[in-house]
């Protein structure tokens, strides 16, 4: 059995703020050792489960933070940008997928550092008009390989994101949200050793799970912080200008939806000042 896993940052327990998670970040190296540590947890709980391989994607920003010699030396790592599936590249072919250390959609109230893939850019996603975030997307995506999310860890509001989404997956509540940047953590070791065990109990128990399908056809809207980006996203062909910082996008596959979206996000990125 293949065990896919993608991992984040901001719901990595302990991590709270922007200098855990930026790479000039003065606590930037605590957080990245701890997030080495969480998705070890992680691996370990697979292999106990019965898994023959797993393949790790670093998923946080310029997605170099995993430090490679930290991970467990049975597995495959995923490196580098950018990826053309970004925070799912390498799902593909598995048959079970983890989410580890992942964070709520933008605008979700006391969860730790809520955005939707580039905070200083999009301010809400909509897939046929269901709002969605980094979570929902990328399950979106590996259900389109016919993968199952069979575990998330991250806070409170992630575990409830996943949970109202996929009904059926394990979760690993990290920590609790009190604001933004402030949250009520869990001690890391009991964290960790609670990841390894739902790690193993779902890839004992993987086929009760069901991958995330949504049926075509897609639409997308895509809310940018700022009207400039729009007008710049909407030059993109087929895409549609819907109001003043908000675009629309349609297809009948959901991979092409999702290159699209990448596509807008890095155009939108480039009105940055």
């Amino acid at each position: 059995m293949k065990v896919y896993i993608s991992a984040d940052i901001e719901g990595i327990s302990g991590v709270v703020d922007i200098d855990h998670t930026k790479r000039d970040g003065k606590d930037y190296k605590i957080a990245r050792k701890m997030m080495a540590k969480e998705v070890n947890a992680a691996v370990e709980g697979a292999f106990r489960g019965g898994a023959s391989e797993v393949v790790v994607n670093d998923g946080h920003g310029s997605m170099i933070n995993i430090i490679t010699e930290d991970l467990d030396e049975r597995v495959h790592i995923v490196t580098g940008s950018y990826k053309p599936l970004a925070m799912v590249q390498g799902v593909e072919g598995c048959d079970a997928a983890f989410f580890v250390g992942y964070h709520s959609r933008a605008g979700t109230l006391d969860a730790i550092m809520d955005h939707t893939y580039h905070g200083r850019v999009v301010y809400n996603i909509r897939l046929n008009g269901k709002e969605m975030g980094e979570f929902g997307m990328n399950a979106s995506l590996a259900g389109y390989f016919h993968v199952p999310v069979v575990l998330v860890s991250g806070d409170k509001k992630t575990a409830d994101e996943a949970l109202t989404l996929l009904k059926d997956v394990e979760v690993v509540q990290t920590k609790e949200g009190l604001g933004r940047f402030a949250a009520q953590s869990k001690h890391p070791s009991a964290v960790r050793e609670e990841i390894k065990k739902k790690a193993q109990k779902a890839v004992e128990t993987v086929n009760r799970f069901q991958p995330l399908v949504i049926n075509p056809p897609f639409h997308l809207e895509m809310d940018f912080m700022l009207t400039h980006m729009a007008d710049r996203v909407s030059l993109m062909a087929g895409v549609q200008r819907v109001s003043g910082r908000c675009v629309g996008f349609e297809s009948d596959d959901f991979l092409t939806l999702y290159r699209m979206m990448r596509a807008m996000i890095l155009l939108a990125s480039t009105g940055l000042r």
